[in-house]
Formats: C-alpha cells, sequence, structure tokens
C-alpha cells in the first residue's frame, strides 16, 4: 500500500472517528440540559464530566507499560539501536506530525508514543558517546515520574514544600564539596543559564545601580574568559548587553589550560584602555579537551584586581565528590560562584543545574528579586524565608533538585563517588587500548573523561604527513558518523579544535558500559 492510500485510509478513520465523537458529544450534553440542575453558562455545561478519569488512568498504565518495554528495560542491551536514523523529511511523514480539530483514539496516541520511542536517539543506551552525559539512573528517574505527575512550580514554601526544602539540602551539601564553610545557590534550566545568572550577579556586585538605573553612565565593563571556554560566556555578554567584544580570551596551553601569566597581561590591558575589569570566568572540564584550569594561580590575580572569579565547572564539578579526582578542582573553594551539573557525569537527568554562590548575605535575591505582591506577600502565616523563588529570573521553576536529591539518597556519597571513579577509569582504559591498536591515534593524554583521537584509514596510513594528509583525514570522522548513525550502532562526537582537522571525542561514563572479559 502507498503512502497516499495509507494516509487517505488514516484521514477517513479520522472523519469517522471526530464524527462518533460529535454524535457521543450531543448525546450527552442534550441528557445533561434535560436534567432540571444542568448549569449552563455560554452555551459551556460547568456541571458535566469535561474528561472520563477511568480512561486517563488506563491510559497511563498502558503508556508507562511501554515506556518500561521500550526504554527502561531494553537501556542496558546493546543489540537495540542507539537510533533509527530517518531524513527530516521522512519522520515528519512517519510521525503524522499534524495537530486537527478533533481528537485521536487513545490507542492512536499509543502508537505515537511507540513512534516517538523508536525514533528518538537512545541516550541510554550503551554505545552513546555522544555527549558529555549518557545511561539512565533509575532512582532519578522515578524522581521525574513524582514531579511529573505532580507538576510542582519551586517558588514559595507553600505551593511546593517538599520541593523547597530539598533544594536547600542539596545546595548546602555541594557548598560543602566546594569547601566554603557558607553559601547561597539556585537550580536552574542549563549550565549556560548557570553563567549568565554569574555574570550578572558579578555585574550587581560590582555596579548595585544597574538593577535600577540600567546600562546609562557606565563605564565599558570587560571580563575574561579562556578561549577554551563554553560557548554561553559569549552569549551571556550578548545578552546582558556588556557586547561579546568586551569578551577577553585569554590564551591557553597546549592542554586547553588558561595560561595566568597571560589572564594577567589582559587585565592590565584592560585598565590601560579605561574600561573597567569586573569578572574572570575560569574553566574546570572543557568540553572538547576535559582541561580544568589553574584555579589557585587564576584565584590570586583575582584578589590582586579585586575579580568576582567565576568557575564553570557545570563538566567537572563532580570530580569534587571523588577523594581520589577532587584535586582537578584545587583551589575551587576561593571562587565567589561555581556553576556545577550533576545531570552530566553524576547521571541526574536532564535538566539538574545548580549555581551556587559563596556569598550568604542575600545578595542574589538582592540581584534578582522584584517582589510580587501577589507571590511574595510577607504576611503569610510561615517563615517567608522560606519563598525562594524571587532568588531567581523566573517564576515557575521545575524541581531539578529532587531527582539529584533521591538518586543521592539511594546511592549514598559513596556510590556517587564510586560513579565518577569509573568514568575516569574507564576513559583510562580506553586511552590504552587505542594505544594498542593500529590507525588510532590519540590527540593528547585525556585529564579527564573527554578522550579525543583521530582513526586513520588503511588508505592513508602510508601517506606521508602533510597538508594532502590532513585534507583527507579531515574527512573520515564526518563520513564514520553518518554510517554509524544510519546503521544505529553508535553515536559518537567530532569536530575540528583550533587548527586541527576532525577528530572524534568519546566520552565514556555510562553505567550501562561494560568492557567484555579478554580471553586467555
Amino acid at each position: 500500500m502507498s503512502l497516499h492510500q495509507r494516509k487517505g485510509d488514516f484521514i477517513l478513520q479520522e472523519m469517522k472517528l471526530a464524527s462518533n465523537k460529535s454524535i457521543l458529544f450531543g448525546v450527552c450534553k442534550q441528557e445533561m440540559l434535560q436534567k432540571k440542575n444542568a448549569v449552563l453558562v455560554d452555551g459551556v455545561i460547568l456541571n458535566g464530566p469535561i474528561m472520563d478519569s477511568k480512561a486517563g488512568e488506563t491510559f497511563v498504565e498502558e503508556a508507562c507499560k511501554i515506556i518500561m518495554e521500550e526504554v527502561v528495560q531494553k537501556a542496558d542491551d546493546v543489540t537495540e539501536k542507539v537510533c533509527e536514523w530517518q531524513a527530516p523529511e521522512e519522520l515528519k511523514q512517519i510521525l503524522d506530525l499534524e495537530m486537527r480539530d478533533t481528537g485521536e483514539c487513545h490507542q492512536k496516541i499509543l502508537q505515537h508514543c511507540r513512534d516517538v520511542i523508536k525514533y528518538s536517539v537512545k541516550t541510554n543506551h550503551p554505545r552513546f558517546f555522544n555527549q558529555l552525559y549518557a545511561g539512565i539512573d533509575y532512582y532519578s528517574l522515578v524522581a521525574r515520574f513524582i514531579t511529573e505527575a505532580l507538576n510542582p512550580s519551586v517558588y514559595t514554601y507553600e505551593v511546593s514544600p517538599v520541593f523547597l526544602l530539598v533544594e536547600e539540602a542539596v545546595i548546602k551539601k555541594m557548598i560543602e564539596f566546594i569547601g566554603w564553610e557558607e553559601g547561597d545557590g539556585i537550580f536552574n534550566p542549563g549550565g549556560s543559564v548557570s553563567n549568565m545568572y554569574a555574570m550578572n550577579l558579578a555585574r550587581y556586585k560590582f555596579c548595585p545601580e544597574i538593577k535600577e538605573k540600567g546600562l546609562s553612565g557606565l563605564p565599558r565593563l570587560v571580563l575574561f574568559a579562556s578561549e577554551e571556554c563554553h560557548y554561553s560566556m559569549k552569549k551571556a555578554a550578548s545578552f546582558l548587553g556588556i557586547g561579546t567584544e568586551n569578551v577577553y580570551f585569554i590564551k591557553t596551553d597546549e592542554r586547553g589550560k588558561m595560561i595566568p601569566e597571560e589572564l594577567e597581561k589582559q587585565v592590565q590591558r584592560a585598565r590601560k584602555e579605561g574600561s573597567a575589569p569586573f569578572l574572570v570566568c575560569a574553566t574546570a572540564g572543557t568540553t572538547v579537551l576535559g582541561a580544568f584550569d589553574p584555579l589557585d594561580k587564576i584565584a590570586d590575580i583575582c584578589e590582586k584586581h579585586g575579580l568576582w572569579l567565576h568557575v564553570d565547572a557545570s563538566w567537572g564539578g563532580s570530580a569534587l565528590i571523588s577523594r581520589k579526582h577532587h584535586r582537578l578542582l584545587h583551589g575551587i573553594h576561593r571562587a565567589d560562584s561555581v556553576a556545577w551539573n550533576p545531570h552530566k557525569m553524576l547521571l541526574a537527568g536532564i535538566q539538574c543545574c545548580a549555581l551556587l554562590v559563596k556569598d550568604n548575605s542575600g545578595l542574589l535575591k538582592r540581584c534578582y528579586s522584584a517582589e510580587a505582591a501577589y507571590l511574595f506577600q510577607q504576611d503569610k502565616f510561615y517563615d517567608v524565608s522560606y519563598d525562594t523563588g524571587d532568588k531567581s529570573i523566573q517564576c515557575s521553576r521545575r524541581p531539578d533538585a529532587f531527582k539529584f536529591w533521591l538518586m543521592w539518597k539511594a546511592l549514598g556519597t559513596t556510590g556517587l563517588e564510586e560513579r565518577v571513579n569509573r568514568a575516569l577509569a574507564l576513559a583510562r582504559y580506553l586511552v590504552e587500548e587505542i594505544k594498542k591498536r593500529e590507525g588510532f591515534q590519540l590527540l593528547l593524554e585525556p585529564e579527564y573523561a573527554n578522550v579525543c583521537f583521530w582513526y586513520i584509514p588503511p588508505s592513508l596510513r602510508k601517506m606521508e604527513d602533510g597538508p594532502e594528509f590532513w585534507q583527507k583525514l579531515h574527512q573520515v570522522a564526518p563520513i564514520i558518523k553518518e554510517r554509524m548513525m544510519k546503521k544505529g550502532s553508535m553515536m559518537l562526537g567530532y569536530q575540528p579544535h583550533r587548527g586541527k582537522v576532525n577528530f572524534f571525542r568519546q566520552v565514556v561514563i555510562s553505567p550501562q558500559e561494560l568492557i567484555e572479559s579478554k580471553k586467555n
């Protein structure tokens, strides 16, 4: 049967279904109108049922069964495909994306659920190495089920008592791992937002009057970040009106670490230009190479010049949990603010991202509060200090800390530490295996879980090192990536970087990833 025939049959069925629903609704409405107690306003019956709760409950049960069978139970099955690749136009036809005037029956909706799962990328799959997150944590998954069912918004204690207390407890524990005696914080929708919060907070601390008076009359503000920093720093500078030209990018060494001496030079340059430096953003775990900036030396420069030090530890922050690897972030306790994403290496589920601030005087709230009287009334019957939503630029806010909390309760700090240690041990294992195999070449010895390498196919292995060789090698990674995705066997990231041609970046952090035992 052709696609057009199937589409025609589908439309016919939908028309019949719509007709039946219309007739059924008409009968029900007529029966309600015949009752003496019918409440009718503007043609709408207000005391009649608008949805079938029993049918809804059955639908939820059946949908949850599909999720269990097609997602959860297949999460560690390496024989399953990572993705079922389809080109965009083909996928549009398969998914039937059009939304119509009349609803569809539950069986069709359940089929939509199956299709969405089938054609989505399985980030829980053992062969998903594409991003800085992977795998499945069952406790955080259940936490997400709970919060989706409860549909809370974390701004006031009266609306979200449990989740506000959970967030407070989690932030307190994360602050301890940074090494601060006290502090403040808030969970945000992504590390990029946390970095923007920090940038704005640093600016507010530098010139508090900006909150009310705006940008007019301010000196030219300048901030500093490494060449390897996350692109969110440029976006934040643009969004906040600082301007991308006022982000001074500091040179890094061959491993991708910020060079402190270059930072000192740029700070002095900015001062000589008559600009006003206010912020340094260091990175603990860069996106591509996984590099950690020398935080202690950078902190020395910040103290010398009176600059706010923000550490973007969105990727590398989880190493703080490990007694073996926390040295990677030596000096982080000297930062004024830290971004940390437990949804990455700790697998708390996207999204789970915290901005942590050393200041505990209420700076975060003073910077962001709008004191909406309809929400943050000061004469409530409970302690209104628990109404923490005014610290956020959001109004509605998800209880992202809960999934981290439930996972932490289940695994304990020891279990989280083991997760970090295992991920870095897997990376070390992969590096040693790459060294043994012909045609594989490491970009550099990794400091973290980012393993970067080239695959050199047989046709190029005897070729002389030169422009032609690198031009051809540049084309290898995209071709292999395409083949893997169309086959559904693996997802692996690649990129060019700082003058180097395309190379693979493999991030091995999933608990579902197992190393096959070697045969004697």
